[in-house]
């Protein structure tokens, strides 16, 4: 892994977009993903194995969810994956974790709190072609089936249609990255995806931690967050967009004409 720490708006510019050039496509299309997060001191813990809460509960809530949950979705989710994309965008404790496939996507959620304008920030970067390499060859057949980078739920089902399956596929710590369906405007909005891997409790820090290559850590100090946010706010990069409706038209509104914390 390695890590960054960009003094500039020109820098973080570079370091974002670096490697995107595609020499067989002779086009700017990067292969990473992103996760801002608003203080640098954070993890990657999802929300199921953050300080082992809900590891051991993880098939319960997926079950209770399943039960309650029906008929609430407008398209019908055969898929146990689709229905843990459901999940975690509603917001269940499940061992998937936010991603998105745009930059400045990642620069808002790292720059929309002021609570935090006085800590670093981080962006997470990665290469998903370097992370595929450490996949099982079920999960790289699917891949190389269906000509993609990322999974869908139809890919991952063919190969684990349960969460059993899937954690032993492999012996050794691995994630992938999961294109959930349109389930609504934000995922849309957002260019949204997810990590998986392929144990509840394993830890996503210590994997990408020990990445030799595609893993980029960015680090935001704090004395450019206003700057990243307000070009943000030009650039209509706002929880008006991200979160289409009336709730994201406050949500922009409120942090918009706060004053700037001294």
């Amino acid at each position: 892994m390695h890590e960054c720490r960009v003094e500039s708006w020109l820098q973080l510019q570079d370091a974002l977009f670096a490697d995107s050039w595609s020499d067989a496509l002779q086009r700017h299309r990067s292969t990473f993903v992103f996760r801002g997060m608003p203080d640098a001191g954070h993890d990657l813990s999802t929300a199921l194995n953050r300080q082992g809460m809900f590891v051991r509960q993880e098939r319960d809530l997926l079950r209770a969810f399943r039960k309650y949950a029906r008929g609430t979705p407008r398209e019908p989710l055969d898929s146990l994956w689709d229905w843990l994309a459901l999940a975690q965008h509603h917001g269940l404790p499940t061992r998937m974790l936010d991603w998105t496939f745009s930059p400045y996507v990642a620069l808002h959620f790292l720059t929309e709190d002021p609570d935090f304008a006085h800590v670093d920030g981080v962006v997470w970067c990665v290469d998903y072609r370097e992370t595929n390499r450490q996949l099982p060859r079920p999960l790289k057949s699917q891949l190389k089936k269906e000509g993609a980078d990322v999974f869908t739920g139809d890919m991952l089902a063919a190969a684990a249609p349960t969460l059993e399956s899937f954690d032993v596929l492999a012996r050794h710590p691995f994630v992938l990255f999961f294109e959930p369906p349109s389930l609504d405007a934000r995922i849309v909005n957002q260019f949204a995806l997810f990590s998986v891997m392929n144990g509840a409790n394993l830890s996503l820090d210590a994997f990408l931690g020990g990445q030799a290559r595609g893993v980029r850590r960015l680090v935001i100090p704090a004395d450019l967050k206003w700057e990243v946010r307000d070009k943000l706010d030009q650039a209509n990069v706002t929880e008006r967009v991200l979160f289409p409706g009336l709730d994201g038209l406050c949500r922009w509104l409120r942090r918009y004409y706060s004053p700037r914390p001294r």
